[in-house]
């Protein structure tokens, strides 16, 4: 009788697992199981290019996968700050964002801080050859890599050329000293605007009209999609655009490695092809939105002006050396410059 029992017990759990290991492969990311995807970026525009580039990459997923992929697009709804996404991305409250190089360096990955340096790229052939070359994977590696795989890198987009506009226009370099300037406040963008004479000052970018606005902040700096959506030049603060050009931006699309590889190969297969289609889609909605929203920010009343460059790259030259030797990345720094 014991020998009965014991015998049901060892097919019962036997059977048990067989189940269990169905259960698990309709569960786990096998062919078949449907998925969800929660992408977000940290712009609340509609007409924002993250917007225009998630958007592809759910329309290219769900397509391709015949409805087993689901995507959830948030724009600016789940966090404002790359930090939140980043932290979510890790943590599992999101499964696609786009953060920025500086944003990145918090999670201890340095060399990414290399892409956000000033006056790296004269233009965007030089940073597309990048960012799309041999550069470009091999930061892909050191983002898996070094993030034990919390993070994978599954395409690069652009937020733009970032440029000055603030309380008055810059004749000159040295016209933006003592100016509270709205940056990045740590990091070698930081250190780059402090030996230019401005003061970093950290303010959220959903908070940073009404800081302009009332005059907390003296200045800020990005491209014209991102600053003149957000209606940032119609206060006084924001009026005056001087065309600083000094960032090409790289922004990273990632999602979480080790989710990721919980997908089936089909899933995976067909979320690099969304990522694929996101890039070329997100691109050529920055490109286009540069000369529209010039345009519409002069229509409305703010004033352009260009500048003599060369000081503010010579002041760049320097730091970059000086930073990629600290990132242990002057053998990158190398192969960008070659690429110009």
């Amino acid at each position: 009788m014991k020998k009965f029992f014991l015998l049901s017990f060892v097919l019962f759990l036997a059977v048990s697992g067989i189940l269990a290991g169905c259960g698990s492969d309709e569960a786990g990311g096998e062919a078949g199981k449907k998925i969800k995807i929660v992408a977000a970026h940290n712009q609340t525009s509609p007409d924002n290019p993250y917007q225009t580039g998630l958007l592809k990459f759910k329309e290219v997923a769900e397509s391709k996968s015949n409805g087993d992929i689901e995507v959830e697009v948030h724009a600016g709804t789940i966090g404002t700050e790359e930090s939140e996404l980043v932290e979510k991305l890790k943590l599992g409250g999101a499964d696609v964002v786009l953060v920025s190089p500086g944003f990145m360096t918090q999670t201890g990955i340095k060399e990414i801080d290399l892409l956000a340096l000033p006056y790296l790229f004269d233009s965007y052939e030089h940073w597309e050859k990048t960012v799309d070359g041999e550069v470009g994977d091999e930061m892909a590696k050191l983002i898996n890599e070094k993030s034990n795989n919390d993070f994978k890198l599954i395409g690069y987009w652009s937020a733009g050329v970032r440029h000055y506009y603030g309380k008055k226009p810059l004749e000159k370099m040295e016209d933006i000293k003592g100016m509270t300037f709205r940056t990045q406040t740590s990091g070698v963008v930081a250190d780059y605007w402090k030996k230019v004479g401005a003061i970093p000052t950290s303010i959220a970018w959903g908070e940073l009209y009404q800081a302009l606005q009332q005059n907390v902040v003296d200045s800020a700096e990005n491209s014209y999609p991102y600053f003149v959506q957000q209606n940032h030049h119609k206060t006084d603060n924001g009026k005056y655009i001087t065309e600083t050009a000094h960032d090409y931006t790289t922004r990273f699309l990632l999602v979480n490695g080790k989710k990721f590889d919980s997908y089936s190969k089909e899933q995976q297969d067909i979320i690099i092809e969304a990522a694929e289609a996101s890039v070329k889609a997100e691109r050529e909605a920055v490109y286009a939105q540069e000369d529209e929203y010039k345009q519409k920010a002069i229509d409305e009343g703010a004033e352009v002006n260009e500048i003599d460059r060369e000081p503010f790259i010579k002041v760049a030259e320097p730091l970059q050396e000086k930073a990629a030797k600290e990132m242990g990345a002057e053998d990158l720094l190398e192969k960008v410059k070659k690429l110009k």
